[in-house]
């Protein structure tokens, strides 16, 4: 069998350029004693996926020339020489960009069947997309009812559902996003309080107008200036959940950001996380998220993507803000259709 994989070809410089990543077949290997084989049906691109393209060390390791492309899959089993692995039992894996992967199970979940639920969504709202978002606003700043949280890039995959779980908790929700498109999903459907069009408003004096008695909680995926407008708006004891700095991830200078003497002065928690550390908590935000899907209080968008072939020019669409919810590659049938 041949397996087609995207290869890290070069370091990028700057946004990520034809070549830094290349469609690559190579025969599979025998499957070895304990090892599964996987067909990857669905492959998450994420703005992660920037920064492990940097040759820098992180939370995981660097990657290096010549890896096959990092990422989240959802794949079916073929083949397995694991006894905690069942043909045709579906699993959420770190599988990478390619069709197939071969694994010892190590990190390998294996997703329930028969949830009512399509299989995308576990790639999003019920996978490590929603746990970013649960996980981000509740454990790390504790919403109260009456409270104002502001979320920025509030239309992608995980602001919005930051934003609806802030208003299932009672607060007044501002977003911020990049066309008047999104501002009007987020107001007309997610029925958020007031949406901000970063690339024409003037988001300080925005701010201002919509959040007349301050800032209490801001949930951060952008940075930059977008950053340093909040955080001036920001209230005594106010929190702010650091998930991504995605106007960063493809500068080659310093990008400018907020005074932090602020956070000093109105005694701010800032605090970053990473999804993966909330792994063993999974099921607390699957239950909660489900249930409100259920009762119609969380909507979500996947763009789903059909050929392996189209992920290196997917991805940017992450960094343009072309893309409509959770970008997601189908990379193979979904035996669940």
């Amino acid at each position: 069998m041949q397996n087609k994989q995207w290869i890290l070809s070069s370091f990028p410089k700057g946004e990520i350029q034809d070549g830094d990543l290349v469609l690559k077949e190579q025969k599979l290997a025998e499957l070895k004693n304990n090892e599964i084989l996987i067909r990857n049906i669905y492959l998450s691109l994420d703005p992660a996926n920037r920064g492990w393209m940097s040759g820098q060390a992180s939370y995981v390791d660097a990657m290096q020339i010549g890896d096959v492309m990092r990422g989240g899959t959802i794949g079916v089993v073929e083949t397995s020489n694991n006894e905690k692995f069942k043909i045709g039992e579906i699993v959420n894996c770190m599988g990478g960009w390619q069709e197939y992967f071969i694994t010892d199970g190590k990190g390998v979940q294996i997703i329930p069947q028969n949830t009512g639920f399509p299989l995308d969504s576990f790639m999003s709202v019920l996978g490590m997309t929603g746990m970013t978002a649960y996980f981000g606003l509740l454990d790390i700043t504790n919403p109260k009812e009456g409270e104002t949280l502001v979320v920025s890039a509030a239309a992608g995959a995980v602001g919005s559902i930051v934003c609806q779980i802030g208003k299932i908790k009672g607060c007044r929700v501002i977003g911020i996003a990049g066309s008047d498109e999104k501002c009007e999903w987020l107001t007309k459907e997610l029925k958020i309080d007031g949406a901000i069009n970063h690339k024409i408003d003037n988001v300080r004096e925005k701010l201002k107008e919509l959040c007349p008695e301050g800032i209490d909680i801001y949930f951060e995926n952008v940075g930059g200036p977008i950053t340093e407008a909040v955080v001036t708006r920001m209230n005594i004891g106010g929190r702010i959940s650091l998930c991504g700095l995605i106007s960063s991830y493809n500068a080659e200078t310093v990008v400018p950001g907020p005074a932090w003497g602020n956070l000093l002065i109105k005694r701010i928690k800032l605090q970053g996380f990473i999804v993966f550390d909330y792994f063993k908590r999974a099921m607390e935000a699957f239950q909660d998220i489900g249930k409100w899907i259920h009762e119609g209080k969380l909507q979500y968008k996947n763009e789903i993507i059909p050929g392996i072939e189209n992920a290196s020019s997917s991805i940017k669409k992450l960094f343009s803000g072309e893309n409509k919810g959770k970008l997601i590659i189908q990379i193979s049938d979904d035996p669940t259709l």
